[in-house]
């Protein structure tokens, strides 16, 4: 009795401690002297050498010095259309690339922080196997470099799971409706015609449908010059790049977004309300410009 005592307590510490282990927001691989073209070919192929899936590229704001992959996995993707709550928004992870000088910085959206992030509800019965997929994906950027620093931010997965930036802001939850459809077909077509003619001044980086499951994710380049990301970025810090693009879900007939001041603020947990004010308008531009692509 006395050994399942002290087994049981070991399990519940050990519990509280995954529990509560802080996790950063991004990690900065390495670095290189490589121009953007090569290093991202290298990157691509060491995804792909771990059976990951690239999905889309592009450089944010048009900016030669940014650039970000999308890349992603059937297991996860299974996974994330297994929660009903926009689960499909964390089917895609992201690595960006940073030109500073003659360095090319590589770092990457910590998939686990993400996933504690979207996961908001049932996530303890997968997050096992969404553990393995984030340390297969670091392990196949280990590639391109090793250095592994942690930057931009830590939160737990108990702060994550109900993550505000600060009182009265939204939650995961409070996602922003930017039209409804007659059909999940019509939504689908709209969509993607207005991207295929970069309405609003958009592109196309990636989009991952599923229409068995009546679910479509859009991932989309803001390259408006006046509102978009060539705008904010240099305010709030480029290199978190890794936390673009922004994303359109379409499920069934209703297409969201997360609101910006959830979005911004998970993926740059650590902006003051100061810096965060200097881009008071940029939530509202971005809901904007997603909602004409409904449209």
């Amino acid at each position: 009795m006395k050994q399942l005592i002290l087994i049981l307590t070991i399990s519940l510490l050990t519990c509280n401690l995954v529990f509560s282990q802080e996790q950063p927001v991004y990690y900065e691989v390495g670095k290189t002297s490589e121009n953007i073209e090569a290093i991202s070919k290298s990157v691509k192929s060491a995804l792909e050498n771990k059976d990951f899936k690239v999905i889309g590229e592009y450089h944010p704001g048009n900016d030669e010095n940014l650039y970000v992959i999308c890349y992603t996995r059937p297991d996860l993707e299974k996974i994330a259309l297994s929660f009903s709550d926009r689960g499909a928004l964390a089917a895609a992870l992201k690595v960006g690339l940073k030109k500073e000088g003659d360095v090319i910085k590589i770092s990457m959206l910590n998939p686990t922080y993400l996933f504690y992030g979207y996961f908001v509800e049932g996530i303890d019965k997968h997050e096992a196997k969404l553990l393995d997929i984030a340390n297969e994906a670091k392990n196949a950027m280990r590639a391109v470099g090793t250095e592994y620093k942690p930057f931009g931010g830590e939160l737990s997965k108990e702060k994550l799971q109900k993550y505000h930036y600060k009182m009265m802001m939204p939650y995961f939850k409070d996602a922003e409706k930017l039209n409804d459809f007659e059909t999940f077909e019509e939504g689908l077509k709209t969509i993607q015609n207005n991207l295929e003619t970069g309405k609003a001044n958009t592109k196309k980086v990636y989009e991952l449908v599923y229409s068995d499951k009546k679910v479509a994710v859009f991932g989309v380049g803001l390259l408006n010059p006046d509102d978009g990301e060539s705008k904010f970025l240099p305010v709030i810090g480029d290199d978190h790049v890794a936390a673009m693009p922004y994303e359109i879900i379409l499920q069934g007939n209703e297409a969201s977004i997360l609101p910006g001041r959830f979005r911004i603020a998970l993926h740059w947990p650590d902006l003051t309300m100061g810096t965060f004010m200097k881009i008071m308008s940029t939530p509202g531009d971005i809901k904007n410009t997603l909602q004409q692509l409904t449209e």
